[in-house]
């Protein structure tokens, strides 16, 4: 197993806060949510609006998500919050199980607040990964804040860090599995990175567990109709 320091050398992206605190961080987190566009990629669109995924970073979601079993026994709370009405990220939240995906959310706080009222979390207990001006009101509510990088918007990234909403920003942008560098920063840091892989590796009984417990999971979805947020 490496030190804390060992693991944060392999990642080229920035550490505004320390390695250390984030690992400490990280077993308080209980919640990972997700923006979409930006996140999971580059933010193209087909013409019905949709906005694709990739399986490098699907991988790296469901590879976090055993991780945290791993260590807590316990399914972690997953959620996506966007701004749009993707058909993409629907489906794809409900193939991984995740428990929620708000659609429409243009005021994304507000999103965030019935997550934790829904699933019983608290804000210091949420890992939130983003990338744009719709979710520094959510950055700055939660205990672990991932940034995706991009060259194109230095000074929003500056202005981010400026206000202290970022806990890491990423080296890789969305269009280069910036969420799976993050998956595997933060299974780095939590101790148990290369349990984790030969588990999953073996399809061992740990793992089966941690499978058929998130595979029963029923995605509920939401979105907002004239400034409230309804089932979908």
């Amino acid at each position: 197993m490496h030190s804390i320091q060992e693991t944060a050398a392999h990642f080229k992206g920035q550490f505004i806060t320390a390695p250390e605190v984030i690992a400490e961080r990280l077993h308080q987190i209980k919640a990972f949510v997700f923006d979409w566009d930006g996140v999971f990629n580059a933010g193209w669109k087909n013409n019905a609006g949709e906005s694709p995924f990739n399986e490098v970073d699907s991988m790296g979601t469901n590879l976090l998500r055993f991780n945290h079993h791993l260590r807590n026994q316990l399914q972690a709370i997953t959620a996506i919050i966007t701004g749009e009405n993707n058909q993409a990220a629907i489906g794809f939240a409900q193939r991984e199980h995740f428990h929620a995906l708000y659609c429409g959310a243009k005021n994304k706080s507000a999103a965030m607040q019935h997550l934790h009222q829904a699933f019983g979390i608290l804000e210091a207990e949420v890992a939130f990964f983003f990338d744009d001006v719709l979710d520094f009101s959510v950055a700055k509510e939660c205990g672990l804040r991932i940034m995706i990088g991009r060259d194109c918007n230095p000074l929003l990234i500056q202005y981010a860090l400026r206000e202290g909403m970022v806990d890491y920003l990423t080296a890789s942008d969305g269009a280069h599995h910036a969420v799976r560098e993050v998956m595997e920063l933060l299974a780095g840091l939590s101790g148990c990175y290369d349990e984790m892989l030969e588990e999953r590796a073996v399809f061992s009984n740990r793992y089966q567990e941690y499978f058929s417990e998130r595979n029963a999971i029923i995605t509920q979805l939401f979105s907002f109709r004239d400034g409230k947020i309804v089932p979908r």
